[in-house]
């Protein structure tokens, strides 16, 4: 996870100062200023939470420069193909980014829809035929 870890670090080291230009030059205009300053957290709290985490896990095949595709090889994950809750979520979200066009009643209905997807899907396998 180091190319990670350095790449997210390195975008603070790009937007302090950037903020610190914006900021000077605008009379720090509190928009921009803010959305700057927000970015250097952003950035930073990826890279550190990456550098933590790298420090702890082993390292991966993709951050062994002499490592074959093969080492690769292997199971990724649980996924579920068949599974219809991220439509049901996509459409909360949807529905909750067209109410800032439509009214903000539809953003409500797709805050409902999309807690309700997402509590569909986290809780798929704990009921039914696909219980684990």
């Amino acid at each position: 996870m180091r190319p990670e870890a350095v790449f997210f670090v390195a975008l603070v080291f790009f937007f302090v100062p950037v903020f610190l230009l914006y900021g000077f030059w605008s009379s720090w205009e509190p928009v921009g200023s803010t959305i700057l300053l927000l970015c250097v957290g952003l950035w930073g709290m990826t890279g550190a939470y990456l550098m933590i985490v790298g420090k702890r896990i082993d390292p991966r095949p993709e951050d062994d420069p002499v490592a074959e595709i093969a080492d690769g090889a292997g199971e990724y994950g649980h996924f579920s193909p068949w599974s219809w809750w991220p439509l049901v979520i996509a459409i909360g979200v949807t529905l909750a980014f067209l109410g800032a066009a439509a009214g903000w009643w539809v953003t409500y209905l797709g805050f409902a829809v999309g807690l309700g997807g997402l509590v569909g899907h986290v809780l798929e396998y704990n009921r039914g035929p696909h219980a684990h």
